[in-house]
């Protein structure tokens, strides 16, 4: 099993090129950082982890500028958005900007993404986009974000997203950045099976089908469902988020329902304890040990 670490990424934590640094040096094979461009004041949207939401939510640094901050202080450690809002970007400007990392970091990068649970910040940057037609809007943008990486004269025409024959360049180093989708609900689970690269969902967001808490139930659930579509069941790696201390029991599980990576979870998304970040990797060290 591969290890990695999402990074809280606001400028009071550890710098993202010290921090991916420490974790290539660790023995982790990848370095997360999350997004959120802003957060309205006024919003009812609840946070998802349930209380108040914590101030790290809105200091968040852009992803992509502290990725390439990471990648010129490392050589081999992946490079990953632990998710990039896919659809608070503009399809071409996001294409541009993902394949100028992946092509200046050798082919490192790994785009994870979702619709987000913040209906006023989706609002905010597009109006036209009801929040109920997320999903379909983001299946639109993959495809978009494809044909611009991978076609000569590259062209788009769905129904969110959509762009004439054009010229768009840089090419990333991969042959197309592969796409991770944090997805885990019953609507979310179903397009990560269909079109994701890869699946990147928080453990503790996964279900059973009877509604039983289970992260190993959702995982073959999740299976059947790629093979349902036509695709190996085991063909779609997955990268599960491990909300919370990690404890062994629960490591022996996902390593036995064939996670391939796990990646480890701030500690705090409080700027106030920023530098739990660090010895928390400390933490973790024997874990990681006990399961390579």
């Amino acid at each position: 099993m591969k290890w990695g670490f999402l990074s809280a990424n606001h400028v009071g934590g550890p710098r993202p090129d010290v921090l991916a640094r420490e974790l290539e040096q660790r023995g982790f094979d990848s370095y997360w950082v999350p997004e959120h461009s802003h957060i309205p004041v006024d919003r009812t949207s609840p946070y998802p982890g349930g209380g108040e939401l914590p101030d790290g939510y809105w200091h968040m640094m852009d992803p992509f500028v502290s990725l390439m901050a990471a990648a010129s202080a490392t050589e081999s450690i992946t490079l990953a958005t632990g998710i990039c809002l896919v659809l608070e970007h503009d399809a071409l400007d996001l294409a541009k900007t993902v394949a100028t990392l992946d092509a200046l970091s050798g082919g490192r990068v790994l785009l994870g993404i979702g619709v987000g649970w913040n209906a006023e910040e989706l609002a905010n940057h597009r109006p036209d986009l009801p929040f109920n037609k997320r999903f379909s809007a983001m299946r639109d943008r993959v495809a978009a974000l494809r044909a611009a990486w991978t076609m000569e004269e590259a062209s788009y025409e769905g129904t969110w997203d959509r762009f004439t024959p054009s010229w768009v360049y840089p090419k990333p180093a991969q042959a197309s950045v592969p796409i991770a989708l944090g997805n885990a609900g019953p609507v979310g689970i179903r397009h990560a099976a269909e079109y994701a690269d890869e699946w990147c969902p928080i453990d503790a967001s996964l279900y059973s089908l009877s509604g039983e808490g289970s992260a190993t139930a959702a995982i073959e659930h999740f299976r059947n469902l790629v093979e349902e579509g036509g695709r190996d069941r085991n063909s779609v790696p997955i990268s599960l988020f491990t909300w919370g201390r990690p404890k062994p029991h629960r490591l022996e599980a996902y390593q036995e329902a064939g996670v391939d990576r796990l990646v480890f979870l701030p500690p705090t998304m409080d700027t106030s304890r920023s530098e739990l970040e660090l010895s928390f990797l400390d933490e973790v060290a024997p874990l990681i040990a006990q399961f390579s």
